[in-house]
């Protein structure tokens, strides 16, 4: 049973609730450290789209930290009823969406640009590269916005997809995160 809170912030300390099975896998306090010494830059006042959400920690995390809006989408219903329940102990309701679904329909769902994309699927998922497209076809992805893709080491993710292009790539143990911004047109 991991404790899981928010590590900065202005809820920084609130503890968040978690699934009793193992069904999410919540990234490590190292791993969110290095992701928002990563995001620093795009958190304040950026529209954040948790895509894979949990128990919405990353996203909390996020608006703790400064970010204005945040959308959280998962699958799961028992997820989407915990990341409500971990909204409204940051009473963070004003700043939240919730959408329940699978991926594409999370997506449709959105109705602003989105400054960061935070993707952490089920690791052994196919979805990265679906999810990298989708986002670019529905041209989500504000200008000078990141893609920020958590995964596992053994998933080598391409350079260059769908418009986007690796801007950085960072190793913590067995977990890398592969940063994606959009590709610069030259004309």
């Amino acid at each position: 049973f991991i404790v899981m809170r928010i590590i900065a912030g202005d809820y920084k300390g609130r503890k968040l609730e978690t699934p009793s099975d193992n069904r999410t896998r919540p990234t490590t306090e190292k791993v969110k450290e290095a992701m928002f010494s990563i995001l620093m830059p795009y958190t304040e006042d950026g529209v954040f789209c948790d895509l894979f959400a949990g128990t919405g920690g990353l996203g909390l995390e996020a608006l703790s930290r400064g970010a204005s809006f945040c959308y959280f989408c998962d699958n799961d219903r028992e997820a989407i009823n915990i990341i409500k329940r971990n909204i409204s102990k940051c009473q963070a309701e004003e700043y939240s969406r919730v959408v329940q679904g699978d991926y594409m329909k999370a997506l449709r769902s959105i109705e602003d640009k989105i400054d960061v994309f935070i993707v952490d699927p089920p690791y052994k998922s196919e979805l990265y590269e679906n999810v990298l497209k989708s986002i670019e076809s529905l041209d989500l992805l504000n200008e000078g916005g990141i893609i920020l893709v958590e995964h596992q080491k053994s998933i080598d993710l391409p350079d260059a997809i769908f418009g986007f292009t690796k801007t950085k790539e960072r190793n913590y143990g067995t977990v890398v995160l592969s940063i994606y911004e959009k590709e610069i047109s030259l004309d």
